[in-house]
């Protein structure tokens, strides 16, 4: 792991973007790392772009801003590709975490870049077949977890059952593991 890796999260609000990356952000401090985690948002109503960001790194964390310049994308919302510049800032090495059901090739075509290391998963059918609704953030979670290594699948179990009801948190973790499992790569 490079000493810090910036995450930036793009979301409506309440899809929970800012709820993945404080999950995210608490699975890694759990394993020891220094973390970061926190939106940007203004009075936006359920459904506007949000944006949520999370750093992860081997020692203390000094910068306090948004992340310009991500080492990982994740896209909860597949429209936003058309609306809200997700890929600006990508460095030629990042990776791209995209909610589709869509081919890798058409993802990587609306997203209008070919820097970085393209990840998809249909995360919508997996959250509507297995929570009944279409909250996508654990969904995506997972899938950061396997594209980047940065955490333990066990860990992201540990708190998701610590963050959430047993029931709620039971369900929540079956859509990482199938997210983890069904990831495509580019």
């Amino acid at each position: 792991m490079k000493e810090i890796v910036e995450f930036r999260w793009h979301g409506r609000g309440g899809q929970g973007a800012w709820t993945a990356s404080e999950l995210l952000a608490r699975t890694a401090l759990h394993e020891g790392k220094y973390i970061q985690s926190f939106p940007e948002f203004g009075p936006e109503r359920m459904g506007a772009p949000v944006t949520a960001f999370t750093r992860i790194s081997t020692k203390p964390i000094r910068i306090h801003c948004a992340v310009y310049e991500p080492d990982v994308v994740v896209v909860l919302d597949p429209t936003l590709l058309k609306t809200v510049p997700v890929a600006s800032g990508l460095r030629d090495d990042c990776v791209i975490v995209v909610n589709s059901a869509d081919e890798v090739a058409k993802v990587r075509e609306n997203l209008k870049t070919k820097k970085g290391h393209l990840w998809t998963i249909p995360a919508t059918e997996i959250a509507l077949k297995i929570l009944g609704m279409p909250i996508t953030n654990t969904a995506l979670l997972g899938t950061v977890a396997r594209a980047t290594g940065i955490v333990a699948l066990e860990s992201v179990e540990k708190i998701v059952k610590e963050r959430f009801r047993l029931d709620i948190a039971e369900k929540n973790f079956a859509v990482i593991k199938e997210a983890y499992q069904e990831a495509k790569k580019e």
